[in-house]
């Protein structure tokens, strides 16, 4: 991998990343499909109340990494075009 610039090593971590990103949009977005704003349930329906429970845990332990990853993705992004502008004002 020496023979990489460093560049595309970026390129590549950048696409890593924001691969997990999406990914983890795509999982949070199915979770957010089950969720609902109100129940309204008697007292035989506790199961229900659980899961949104459940769901809602889910949602709360993937909410960090969905930032971290996004706030990363972003930072690598501003890093490369600062990169890819540096490069063209050296050679211009």
């Amino acid at each position: 991998m020496s023979g990489l610039s460093p560049m595309i090593m970026l390129l590549i971590v950048w696409g890593a990343i924001t691969l997990i990103l999406v990914v983890l949009l795509i999982y949070r977005s199915t979770l957010v499909m089950h969720e609902d704003d109100q129940l309204f349930l008697s007292a035989g329906e506790t199961q229900l109340q659980e899961e949104q429970a459940e769901l809602l845990k889910r949602m709360d332990k993937i909410q960090p990494f969905v930032r971290v990853c996004g706030a990363v993705s972003v930072a690598l992004l501003v890093v490369m075009a600062g990169m890819w502008v540096w490069d063209m004002y050296k050679h211009f």
